[in-house]
């Protein structure tokens, strides 16, 4: 598949900073390595010409910056003013909006270069990554083609475990960074949204296909925390962190996260704990009772009713003239998005929405809060995801999994269930590499931290990612 050997991306902009290598090399042969993984169906379409011509004014000294000729990859969700913006639906295959997302732009400000748009689960609404559009198709797991790489920001976390790029950008309502981190061993990063204001870490109202402005947010991915964690330094313009010392953090375990997962996942994610409680983390035992119960009177109302609002404002903001939600709605091609936006156009949870904004979901963060608060934590660990990446359902984008055998269960409920109550509280969270199932697929261990503790999540996973390493290549 993938040559192997890529550099980091903070390696990569030091060799051509150097003059070791040119950026346009390393932008020739990131295109050339997308070629080569075509099968994976990680982009929606390529910008060779565009990715050439900028690696060249970075070589001619035009174009400088910390990430100068850094080839990355981003969701085709993700404003781009230069190429279209499909969020992989028909409706919008070819919208172009009028100017770039603002997190993007600051990564272009950069020198950083894009080499394609990403595929993603249609209009982010789900986490297989299974788009039955007919311009998109489904992505597949570069280390288990018959298997999904998780969503919705699948696109991107293959091009990355393909070592097509050392990193880019998807997007975070649920899950859709950090699932599809966990199941193909790269790392995915949710910034702090809190209550949006200054609390959000990044702004891109408006400027990315929406699903709820409550909970969505841009995120950096990458092959490694510190391929994160320079993205994100751009971004938020702050220094990049630096690893943080494990001995005496305090990290909780909650006991409803660790429940029920699949054999091969709880032995890889409690060997990676039993590592980290060697290095000197102190593992706290101690449950969120009721979390699960609450996070269901929040997530599914709020999504599948601020896209009535979202939506038009999003196509209003960028420029997009002609198409409507209901232009959407009735182009959208996978079944399970279908439904979902059957929901939404009927605003089938209109009526107990404002109950969800206003006591709901601040109820969901004060149970975070007083986690945190009453056991004094750094940061609380789980697995990201309950079991390790199902196989394709090509029928309905996102149908029914097993858990080591049992009856068969939702995929897209029981794939979320670890990432989406800390999404729907704001809180961040990181999903990095714990170890490979015996039958070669990867596990995720995340770790989420309080509102605005980003820089310190990034910092713990460096030193985590120290003990229990990166990901092997696929051998595909």
């Amino acid at each position: 598949m993938a040559d192997t050997t890529v550099p980091t991306a903070a390696e990569i902009v030091a060799d051509i900073r150097s003059k070791k290598i040119t950026a346009v090399s390393a932008v020739r042969a990131a295109l050339e390595r997308a070629e080569q993984a075509k099968d994976l169906n990680a982009f929606i379409v390529l910008n060779n010409d565009g990715a050439l011509a900028a690696a060249g004014r970075v070589d001619s000294g035009e174009t400088t910056g910390a990430l100068a000729g850094l080839p990355i990859v981003v969701k085709d969700n993700i404003n781009t003013a230069d190429m279209p913006t499909s969020g992989g639906t028909p409706a919008l295959q070819h919208a172009r909006p009028t100017r770039n997302a603002p997190s993007l732009q600051k990564l272009l400000d950069a020198g950083a270069i894009i080499i394609g748009k990403t595929n993603m689960h249609e209009l982010a609404f789900g986490i297989t990554s299974t788009n039955l559009s007919s311009f998109a198709g489904p992505v597949k797991n570069p280390y288990d083609k018959t298997r999904i790489p998780g969503g919705s920001s699948g696109g991107t976390s293959a091009a990355i475990a393909a070592r097509i790029v050392a990193c880019g950008l998807g997007s975070d309502t649920g899950g859709s960074t950090r699932v599809p981190a966990a199941l193909t061993g790269t790392v995915g990063l949710r910034p702090s949204v809190g209550n949006g204001g200054v609390e959000r870490r990044y702004d891109d109202a408006n400027l990315v296909v929406p699903i709820s402005h409550t909970r969505d947010t841009v995120g950096p991915m990458g092959r490694t925390v510190a391929d994160v964690a320079l993205l994100d330094s751009v971004i938020t313009g702050t220094p990049m962190a630096k690893a943080e010392p494990l001995r005496g953090k305090r990290f909780g375990i909650p006991a409803s996260f660790w429940s029920g997962l699949d054999r091969d996942v709880e032995v890889v994610a409690k060997a990676a704990r039993e590592k980290l409680a060697n290095a000197g983390v102190v593992l706290v035992d101690a449950d969120m009772a009721g979390l699960f119960e609450q996070n269901g009177k929040v997530s599914f109302v709020v999504a599948l009713h601020e896209p009535i609002v979202d939506i038009p404002a999003y196509l209003q903001a960028s420029g997009i003239e002609g198409i409507t939600l209901a232009d959407i709605a009735g182009k959208i091609a996978s079944p399970d998005v279908q439904g979902a936006f059957g929901a939404i156009t009927a605003d089938a949870f209109g009526a107990v929405y404002q109950d969800a904004i206003t006591v709901q979901r601040p109820a969901l963060q004060k149970i975070y809060e007083a986690y945190f608060r009453d056991h004094d934590l750094d940061a609380i660990l789980f697995p990201t995801t309950i079991a390790a990446a199902p196989v394709i359902d090509i029928e309905k984008g996102s149908g029914e999994m097993s858990i080591d055998g049992g009856e068969p269960v939702p995929t897209f409920g029981t794939m979320i269930r670890n990432t989406d109550p800390g999404s729907n509280a704001g809180i961040p969270g990181l999903s990095l590499f714990a170890g490979m199932t015996p039958g070669g697929l990867p596990v995720g261990l995340e770790i989420d931290g309080a509102v605005g503790s980003d820089a310190k999540l990034l910092g713990l996973g460096l030193s985590i990612e120290g003990i229990l390493g990166s990901a092997p290549p696929p051998k595909g």
